[in-house]
């Protein structure tokens, strides 16, 4: 079945428009099912400055309605699956709102990690979808490991984590290579192997700076001693710089 979105059946007079070119303002014919068109005057690739990329964006037949996919759609596209994902991640927990406010806080602090790597020539490999989603998603395996073992200990969330977190990103169609990323880094989250991904080094330093910063608001440590831990417990220097911001301020 084709989207009546694009399907010229449903189509009024404003499906055929002109737009101006923002690199020589020449006039580009667009029609409505157009994701970019090329300027006949000097070439420029133009995005389709009316479509509702909205659903393209999570939509698994995106490419097969509007064809290949800009790169601008493309990065929506990751954005957005991480917006589904929290939102999936919060019907899990139901009301369960001091994990949801964990998971939400972790995955805060991932981007700000993020964002302080754009630079980075040791961040090759990064991926904000990964990391994004891991933030979510990361302790999703502890209602499974009270309900089964009675317990929250790591090692039983991360044997419960992976499989709740594939059942929830297959279902969104997320991409296998992400899918398995990230249940990676669920599947021993709590515990760094001799040589980490950047991806994993960035989950953990914001997963650390969100417990730290709990533990602060209930029992507070020492200026002294919360310092010490900031300076040698952090997988980056993002990380770090992150955690110097929220817990020595």
């Amino acid at each position: 079945m084709q989207c009546p979105g694009q399907d010229s059946r449903y189509w009024d007079e404003a499906a055929i428009f002109e737009a101006k070119c923002p690199n020589c303002g020449s006039e580009v014919e667009f029609f409505k099912d157009d994701s970019t068109r090329k300027c006949a005057n000097c070439g420029q690739k133009i995005l389709n400055p009316r479509t509702d990329f909205g659903c393209a964006s999570y939509c698994p037949y995106a490419e097969q309605c509007l064809g290949e996919l800009p790169p601008e759609l493309l990065a929506k596209k990751k954005e957005l699956i991480k917006d589904r994902v929290a939102i999936e991640m919060k019907r899990y927990f139901g009301t369960d709102f001091k994990r949801i406010g964990h998971a939400s806080r972790v995955a805060r602090y991932v981007d700000e990690i993020g964002a302080l790597l754009v630079d980075d020539k040791e961040a090759a490999g990064y991926s904000p979808a990964v990391t994004g989603i891991a933030g979510y998603l990361h302790d999703i395996g502890i209602k499974e490991a009270e309900r089964k073992f009675n317990s929250s200990a790591a090692k039983y969330q991360h044997q419960e984590g992976p499989p709740v977190a594939r059942e929830i990103l297959s279902r969104l169609v997320v991409d296998e290579v992400i899918i398995d990323e990230v249940c990676d880094i669920i599947g021993h989250h709590h515990t760094p192997r001799p040589d980490e991904t950047i991806n994993f080094k960035v989950l953990y330093d914001a997963d650390l700076i969100t417990n730290l910063e709990e533990n602060q608001k209930e029992a507070a440590s020492p200026p002294e001693h919360l310092a010490k831990i900031v300076e040698s417990s952090f997988l980056t220097s993002q990380g770090q710089e992150v955690a110097r911001k929220v817990l020595l301020k």
